[in-house]
């Protein structure tokens, strides 16, 4: 390693990836694109992954399995290269707005708006861009999916992990506010969590402002220390959710979206209150 500036040393881990997965891939390899916060700005040594994108000819039997295996061997070079974080697909699926691989449409958004090329051309002008209404459902989903679960459910009422763990702390927190902030933007551009932040702390009647306050400045290397984030978490995790659920419903039921999400969020909301 050459540098010890965060981000710099980031992107030598990406270029590195992008090699391997290169000659894994061999000529099927369109294109390997540096994406996230090491694209667009705001890259947190304490939060952030370092997300690569793969564009890919066509999908063959052995692609997954190449592309796993690769990242596995990859991610056991040091703790940085855990951090390690990819998505891949076709040319042909990305020009028809479909995921054959692992990219689900935000990353797809943001590969639109901020991939940055490592090996091979640029193909981004020829990437259908996810239409608002996928994005909403797709994020809904994913807060259904992985947020609320009984155990994640029961961790935000009663936290032990979110104590300690500053990339689940910053990610539980500001989770919400992207997904907030992002229903405000115009179709089809991706937030970041600076923006998110600023513009949720702008707001008159946000709650939990403290708190997302806090989980900024632990993204910025701020040390999580139990005694500091205990009652801020106690105070707000609980309502800023339940702030975000109330917003969330409504943008589904305007949107035409499916009944039993709309129905997954208000039980969502019953289990945490």
């Amino acid at each position: 390693m050459t540098t010890t500036e965060p981000a710099a040393a980031a992107r030598e881990i990406a270029a590195e990836a992008a090699r391997a997965y290169q000659e894994a891939l061999g000529e099927r390899l369109i294109s390997a694109y540096l994406l996230g916060s090491l694209s667009y700005g705001g890259y947190s040594a304490a939060a952030s992954d370092i997300d690569l994108a793969l564009v890919l000819t066509e999908i063959g039997d052995g692609d997954r399995s190449a592309v796993e295996s690769t990242t596995a061997a990859l991610q056991e070079r040091s703790p940085l290269h855990r951090k390690l974080s990819v998505f891949w697909a076709s040319l042909p699926a990305l020009r028809e707005g479909r995921d054959d691989g692992r990219f689900p449409a935000l990353d797809r958004l943001q590969l639109a708006d901020d991939g940055r090329v490592l090996v091979g051309s640029d193909v981004r002008a020829e990437i259908a861009r996810p239409a608002a209404s996928e994005l909403l459902l797709e994020s809904a989903g994913f807060a259904i999916a992985v947020l609320a679960t009984d155990k994640v459910t029961a961790e935000f009422r009663a936290p032990k992990r979110l104590l300690v763990d500053k990339v689940w702390f910053t990610k539980a927190v500001l989770f919400p506010v992207r997904f907030l902030y992002s229903g405000t933007t115009s179709t089809g551009r991706a937030a970041n969590n600076d923006e998110a932040i600023d513009w949720y702390l702008g707001l008159a009647d946000a709650p939990a402002a403290s708190l997302v306050r806090l989980a900024r400045e632990v993204r910025g290397g701020h040390p999580l220390e139990p005694a500091e984030p205990e009652p801020e978490l106690a105070a707000g995790l609980v309502p800023l959710y339940r702030y975000y659920i109330e917003a969330e419903v409504a943008r589904l039921r305007a949107s035409g979206a499916p009944e039993d999400l709309v129905d997954a969020f208000l039980d969502w909301d019953k289990r945490l209150g």
